[in-house]
């Protein structure tokens, strides 16, 4: 890849790492689902005009709206404002990749070799090394529902490489129309209306901004660079740099929002970390031995 490119790859990990933060600064102002609604409504308008038709059947672009928008994001805005921690809920959620490697293999016949069955372990090791540091000081059920959160992405990365779409920022700004009635359906029913318009007309400089990060800048600008990157490179080549993701997330979380990172918790991140890359990462190509040089019979 060139430099510039590293760069940029290297820049959205970053601002998808940070976003975690935003997140939990947007809690602060909306209910969970109800803010989730937002995002999606925010990503979806006025993008939804300016790219095009849906280059996929709508059957996957619903799949993935309701399990990526309604049930993943629904369960993590839900586990952060129950308590979990931004940096914290960066590393947890990236146990998709295990999730994701069993659900294609249950689905999709994708045998995960030994490297990934490896990989899995070590990643489900680094969860419970988390989920130990978390029960000293934080909620059980807020780490449950990121986990579940993790696992309802992993549905919607199979649901994803069976609709193999060609163009990734018309995929995800599509998606992004699903989710929002539903989402705003459910804040009606268990976060209340008053609660819900109470929240809206708090709305000050500091909630639209984490609603337009969240909304613009992580998801239609993250993945329009994102998707840049895919076509210009091998997956093999762009898709460590999501590793860093919990770099970003629990480094941003300990510098504005004083989250604390004990030992158990870095040794919990490295093992997520490394299981996760054995996972995920393609396994390397044999080299192959250059041709032998052609014998010929010497001439009489």
């Amino acid at each position: 890849m060139r430099p510039l490119h590293i760069a940029l790859a290297a820049l959205v990990a970053a601002v998808w790492g940070v976003n975690f933060v935003v997140i939990e600064l947007g809690l602060a102002h909306f209910p969970p689902l109800l803010f989730s609604a937002l995002r999606f409504l925010v990503a979806a308008l006025p993008a939804v005009f300016l790219v095009g038709r849906p280059t996929v059947a709508w059957k996957w672009i619903i799949g993935v709206g309701l399990a990526l928008g309604v049930a993943k994001f629904g369960l993590l805005f839900i586990g952060m404002d129950q308590g979990m921690p931004a940096g914290l809920s960066s590393l947890v959620l990236q146990v998709q990749a295990v999730f994701t490697a069993l659900f294609a293999a249950l689905f999709l016949s994708e045998r995960p070799g030994g490297r990934r069955v490896l990989g899995m372990g070590i990643a489900l090791a680094g969860i419970g090394v988390a989920a130990v540091d978390e029960g000293t000081g934080g909620t059980v059920l807020a780490f449950v529902l990121v986990i579940l959160a993790a696992a309802c992405w992993g549905v919607s990365n199979v649901i994803t490489r069976k609709a193999a779409p060609r163009d990734s920022l018309n995929f995800m700004v599509w998606v992004s129309t699903v989710p929002v009635l539903p989402l705003l359906g459910l804040s009606l029913i268990f976060e209340g209306w008053d609660r819900d318009t109470e929240a809206l007309a708090a709305l000050d400089l500091t909630g639209a901004g984490t609603v337009l990060y969240v909304a613009w800048i992580s998801t239609v600008l993250g993945f329009a660079a994102w998707g840049f990157l895919l076509r210009h490179h091998p997956a093999s080549s762009v898709a460590p740099f999501t590793l860093l993701v919990p770099v970003f997330g629990m480094s941003s979380a300990a510098l504005i929002l004083d989250e604390a990172v004990s030992p158990l918790r870095w040794c919990a991140a490295a093992l997520l970390v490394g299981g996760v890359a054995l996972t995920s990462l393609p396994r390397p190509r044999p080299a192959v031995a250059p041709p032998l040089p052609e014998v010929r019979e010497p001439a009489v």
